[in-house]
């Protein structure tokens, strides 16, 4: 794993993105004393990814590759925490590190999503697997004395489900099975065995302590108030800050974002359309790209020779789930929390507008119940089979680098977030472009989201573009990309400004037209991927020409 992030990085084949780059601005933001309480321009997915990548900026200074490392190492946290839910859903040590393994060379979308930080990804697994574990350690105490057990595993439960809330929302995914789970364990009563003639010695003494009560006693709900009381105290305590902003602003925002409202005018047709499109995202994108066949940013088959056996390795961990919730055993309620995450995060994407994202992003907490169950399914298949059966192991991990390696290797993009083939930019020329700008003076102006952020931070904010540009090529633009009041009021105030396009024909010819038409004179520069509009002979600002309509955030 860490291998395979240090190459991306020393191979610059990971770019730095916008929603990085915001991120980093955050952080640089939060050490001059800014206390932001989301992303950005948005009131979804928090601002704990910033404050921990301000925390490496203030020892390591700001670099980008401290934010990767923030990244990483909120990866092997979800690597050690993915082998504790092995032992704790499947009673072994050796299902937990074999899905350690697994996890350690993942697939394309998981190694993207984990690496390049777009502001809570590497957050939401890591405190997803903590909601996990936690539920499960106090389902433990449910299933064997019909008692809460410890207060604090109830309060910590809270704590989590609280922070997830606030830093992305993606972490319901976790919390909704796992409340479900406890709820189905504190009503569950075990099965009635027929009556039976039983010896007086062995009831217990009217003043047994509650904790030797049989499991088939009535549930003390009493007991149960302490432990209720306590999650939401943790609940409340992890996600104050989203209260907070709640008290301050007002829920209807909150609520908006959270259901995946900012995205939701993407799909003009009905629900029930809707729907449609999104089973038929997620049985054709969705399903490749979490299983490692594609990247995420564009449809090309990887490892092609082993893609068959691929296929028929997870066909069979399918086979596997179902036989093993089909039978009775110890671990089975644990393991269908573990397909409840996935249930949930399926029918999130096909019931709600997140499923209009053609992107992975929010397929990759579903790499840790499959690797899990595939670990199981190996470790099953030893049994029978020997050291043979570790060979599966070596085909899934051989096939991962693979994928990750030939997507590396197609640069541009490299590994990249960006699905949208006109935003992918190529970085590389940043550099070049920022000395340009510096040389002939050019500090304020217009680009586009791809490049604006990126190049204030890279210029420790001495160049301010204002995201006003649009990059699609059918001109529509929308004002949730400018996400910064303070760059608006420089850019304001700018005695003269420059334009910045990239990949863009169409609008370098409107740009020119418009130019004309009010009479300017400029000049021109092409930089890799970018072109420049500068040394304009008159302040002329986007609202004043026709540039594509901006839709409201």
């Amino acid at each position: 794993m860490l291998a395979i992030k240090a190459g991306l990085a020393a191979g610059d084949r990971l770019p730095f993105n916008a929603d990085e780059a915001v991120v980093a601005l955050m952080a640089r933001h939060i050490l001059q004393g800014a206390r932001p309480v989301f992303f950005y321009g948005q009131a979804y997915m928090g601002s704990l990814d910033a404050f921990l990548v301000a925390g490496a900026f203030s020892v390591l200074g700001l670099q980008v590759w401290a934010i990767r490392l923030v990244q990483t190492l909120l990866y092997l946290g979800v690597l050690l925490t993915s082998a504790l839910l092995g032992r704790e859903a499947f009673g072994s040590w050796k299902v937990g590190v074999l899905a350690m393994l697994l996890l350690a060379i993942p697939t394309v979308n998981v190694t993207l999503y984990t690496s390049a930080s777009l502001g809570g990804y590497g957050e939401a697994l890591l405190l997803g697997n903590l909601i996990l574990l936690t539920g499960m350690r106090i389902g433990r105490s449910l299933q064997a004395t019909r008692r809460p057990g410890a207060i604090w595993r109830w309060a910590l439960l809270g704590f989590w489900i609280g922070l997830g809330l606030w830093a992305f929302g993606l972490t319901l995914v976790y919390s909704f099975p796992v409340m479900a789970y406890l709820i189905a364990l504190v009503f569950h009563r075990p099965v009635q065995v027929s009556p039976m003639v039983i010896d007086a010695s062995s009831i217990p003494p009217a003043d047994s302590s509650p904790e030797r009560l049989p499991a088939q006693a009535a549930v003390p709900w009493k007991n149960f108030l302490a432990p209720a009381l306590a999650l939401a105290a943790g609940g409340l305590l992890g996600s104050a800050p989203w209260w907070g902003y709640a008290l301050t602003n007002g829920f209807s925002r909150l609520l908006y974002e959270l259901g995946g409202g900012a995205i939701a005018g993407v799909e003009k047709m009905s629900w029930l359309l809707q729907v449609g499109q999104h089973l038929m995202g997620l049985g054709l994108l969705g399903t490749t790209v979490t299983l490692g066949m594609r990247p995420p940013w564009e449809v090309f088959w990887l490892g092609l020779p082993l893609l068959p056996l691929i296929l028929l390795f997870w066909m069979a961990v399918i086979v596997f789930i179902l036989r093993r919730l089909s039978r009775s055993h110890p671990d089975r309620a644990d393991q269908a929390l573990l397909v409840g995450v996935m249930l949930t995060l399926l029918l999130g994407f096909l019931l709600t507008p997140f499923g209009a994202d053609p992107s992975g992003r929010y397929f990759v907490p579903l790499a840790i119940p499959l690797s899990l169950f595939a670990a199981a399914m190996i470790v099953e298949l030893r049994k029978s089979y020997g050291l043979v059966a570790y060979g599966l192991v070596a085909l899934l991990l051989g096939y991962h680098l693979w994928g990750s390696v030939q997507s590396a290797l197609r640069f541009p993009p490299g590994i990249s977030t960006q699905f949208y083939a006109p935003s992918q930019v190529d970085q590389r020329y940043l550099p070049d472009l920022m000395a340009f700008l510096r040389k002939r003076g050019e500090t304020f102006g217009y680009t586009n989201y791809w490049v604006a952020y990126p190049l204030a931070f890279l210029s420790d904010e001495e160049l301010i573009f204002l995201p006003s540009l649009p990059y699609h090529l059918d001109f529509r633009h929308t004002a949730r990309d400018d996400r910064i009041a303070a760059y608006r009021q420089q850019v304001a105030q700018a005695q003269h400004v420059a334009y910045i396009t990239t990949k863009h024909p169409a609008l370098n010819d409107r740009l020119r037209q418009q130019f004309a038409s009010h009479g300017l004179t400029w000049q021109e520069e092409k930089i890799g991927d970018f072109t420049i509009f500068y040394a304009l002979s008159a302040s002329l600002r986007p609202e004043q020409m026709d540039l594509g309509q901006a839709s409201n955030p």
